[in-house]
């Protein structure tokens, strides 16, 4: 029933996402990033804010807190759970690994997404 739950938080996550991104086109232009800015910020506040209610009420159950997390702010970014993991890491002392996953995450992420512009490209 887990497995179900979370791919129905995913799909209106993602559906939620589809939907910012064409409000902010329509708002901003069609080669705006303010949607998907927008998303990445107040998903990452949502999973910060949900992630630790629930530690502090453990009794709500797993499969409302994996819908929510996994599934719902997992289809509408996967920003969240990188900057969750910041400031996890950070709250624990742990600088130095901290640090390096940021910049690991944001420096790979941007150069995988460079490969898949040039492979494209280069496909087309």
């Amino acid at each position: 029933m887990i497995w179900i739950l979370v791919a129905v938080g995913g799909a209106v996550g993602s559906v939620l996402r589809y939907a910012a991104n064409r409000l902010a086109a329509h708002y901003f232009g069609p080669d705006t990033v303010v949607g998907i800015f927008a998303v990445n910020v107040l998903g990452s506040f949502a999973l910060g804010f949900l992630a630790t209610v629930f530690i502090q009420r453990s009794g709500l159950p797993i499969e409302l807190r994996a819908m929510a997390t996994v599934g719902l702010l997992g289809g509408f970014t996967t920003f969240s759970t990188l900057a969750y993991d910041g400031v996890r890491l950070l709250s624990s002392g742990e600088y130095m690994r901290a640090g390096l996953s940021l910049t690991a995450n944001v420096v790979v992420g941007l150069l995988a997404a460079w490969l898949g512009v040039l492979a494209a490209r280069a496909a087309v």
